[in-house]
């Protein structure tokens, strides 16, 4: 523990007297974190919907079938229990939910008017704005061709009344769905590139070694370089959720923000073992920043952050699946926005626990201290 300790206070003093590091630590990320979420925008498709069909009759299935054959939609489930349908919002294995009551041919063409319940996971505000005016659209097109086959026989008008349902973000902001996904990125950021550029100036400006003729052991070394690190990656993450995302844009966690932190320390632990082994393979800091910024790109664009999992092509899947910053993404979504508890998450700690000991075993084995 006193070699730690000395470790750790020589790492504190070396990023502090680097007075422009500080400003890309800190700043940099808050300003990006106001910014980016006003300006991210992304495409939907494969809008997953679920039928609660309590009719069953004709103009039911007429419907159903315009609605599944616009191309926008795919039919995940169709039933006639509202409460099985309602637990695939839940899990995210759909995005809306159409409820057809008993009863609605027969009111349509008796009484002339119908009602639809269309309930919308509207965590994702956008996708749910998407998903809730294109089925909107396709039922104002179905009631005017019923109108035109009841005017062309003298029969009385039939209408249809749309009532949406927004689940979680019930004022469609897209902007609580994007800023929690924003800040893990930024986290990552931070970790990967600042951390793998650390122990790669030492070997530039030759300090290291000296650490190489003592008698301080690879993993000293090593747990010296992360822990500094996750302390900065965890105030920065403070300062995000509780400065930006709460005061900012009045982001409320709805879940167990132990929960999240407990999350986030073995995230840190991770990602930080992560730039800790670019370090050990690359000899300046030129390679670190560019194998660096090759993985950071993957990580955000295969995370599911402006672009759904499920739109993309199975290739595109299977490298999200191994992307620790897609388990993170989801992780916060599931405990800020809909107030999951550990057992939703526990697959998600099994694997990022995976990704920590596998890259710190791995940058503990490869720092040789023979390299110079």
């Amino acid at each position: 523990m006193k070699i730690i300790k000395v470790l750790l206070i020589k790492e504190f003093k070396q990023i502090f007297r680097n007075k422009s590091l500080l400003p890309m630590i800190f700043v940099m990320p808050i300003i990006q974190l106001l910014v980016m979420p006003l300006a991210a925008d992304y495409t939907i498709k494969n809008i997953n919907i679920a039928v609660v069909d309590h009719d069953r009759s004709a103009q039911a299935k007429m419907l159903l079938d315009k609605i599944t054959a616009s191309g926008y939609f795919r039919l995940v489930d169709y039933g006639n229990n509202y409460k099985q349908a309602y637990t695939l919002i839940e899990s995210d294995k759909a995005d809306l939910i159409i409820e057809i009551p008993h009863n609605f041919e027969k009111d349509l063409l008796r009484e002339g008017q119908q009602q639809l319940l269309i309930a919308v996971n509207a965590i994702n505000g956008m996708k749910a704005t998407i998903g809730a005016s294109y089925v909107s659209a396709i039922i104002a097109a179905y009631n005017q061709n019923l109108l035109a086959q009841i005017n062309t026989i003298g029969a009385k008008p039939s209408f249809i009344n749309v009532i949406s349902n927004n689940w979680y973000n019930i004022f469609m902001r897209y902007q609580i769905f994007m800023v929690p996904g924003i800040l893990v990125i930024f986290v990552t950021m931070v970790g990967a590139y600042m951390c793998s550029l650390n122990i790669v100036k030492e070997k530039e400006i030759g300090t290291i070694e000296q650490i190489n003729v003592t008698p301080i052991k690879k993993y000293h070394y090593i747990l010296g370089k992360l822990i500094p690190f996750w302390i900065i990656g965890v105030v920065i993450f403070s300062i995000g959720f509780f400065g930006v995302a709460y005061w900012v844009y009045g982001i409320v966690p709805l879940g167990n923000v132990l929960l999240l932190y407990g999350y986030l320390a073995v995230y840190l632990v991770a990602l930080l073992g992560f730039g800790l082994l670019i370090s050990t393979y690359a000899d300046t800091q030129q390679q670190a920043m560019s194998v660096a910024f090759f993985f950071m790109m993957i990580f955000i664009l295969m995370s599911g952050l402006f672009t759904p999992i499920e739109a993309m092509p199975a290739w595109a899947k299977a490298i999200a699946h191994f992307n620790p910053v897609t388990y993170f993404i989801e992780v916060m979504r599931m405990i800020v926005l809909k107030g999951s508890g550990f057992y939703n998450i526990r697959t998600h700690f099994l694997v990022i626990i995976g990704f920590a000991f596998l890259f710190n075993f791995w940058a503990i084995w490869n720092y040789k201290k023979t390299s110079g």
